[in-house]
């Protein structure tokens, strides 16, 4: 499998549960989603946008992710009172020049007007991507693989320039439809 092929079989409708430590806060978040994921070919408006945005050659991506998803958060202290979440990222992946499974994703969340973020990202031979993303205030590490076609697993390591960090581990289910 190489990295858009990993994309393409993200393609569909998840039920995604969350779990969250807050390491130094000894705080733990619960969460629940549904969330969309749409294949974008790169004459798609949002990603010429972003690409724009960027400053990115269009002709230098094979297309582009679109995420959306619309769920709830709450916290083991405020556990009757979960937060509702909704929102929408669109991601591009520009392959490094040597091979597919390396590069860089570019990404914006809908109702953020700074700059587009980058992370780096490498589909290892266990076919398990891993993206890493460090910014001024935050640095990040995912790693995303399937259990099976209609089972998808996540695991993220957020860690604030303090020294806070929040570990989470997701468990997608395909749904029919």
């Amino acid at each position: 499998m190489n990295v858009r092929e990993f994309f393409e079989l993200s393609a569909g409708k998840w039920f995604s549960q969350k779990t969250s430590q807050h390491l130094t806060l000894k705080q733990s978040e619960q969460g629940k989603s549904d969330l969309v994921i749409e294949i974008l070919p790169p004459d798609h408006p949002q990603a010429i946008d972003l690409c724009q945005r960027a400053g990115i050659e269009p002709s230098a991506i094979w297309g582009g992710v679109k995420y959306s998803w619309k769920g709830t958060i709450a916290w083991d202290t405020q556990p009757q009172s979960p937060t509702n979440r909704q929102g929408e990222t669109i991601a591009i992946s520009v392959p490094d020049a040597t091979t597919i499974d390396t590069g860089k994703l570019i990404y914006a969340t809908s109702g953020d007007a700074s700059a587009p973020r980058v992370a780096s990202y490498t589909l290892g031979e266990d076919e398990a991507l891993t993206l890493i993303s460090e910014g001024e205030n935050i640095s990040s590490e995912e790693r995303v693989w399937f259990e099976s076609n209609n089972v998808r697993l996540r695991t993220t390591i957020v860690t604030q320039p303090s020294g806070e960090s929040i570990a989470s581990f997701y468990s997608e289910i395909r749904m029919g439809g």
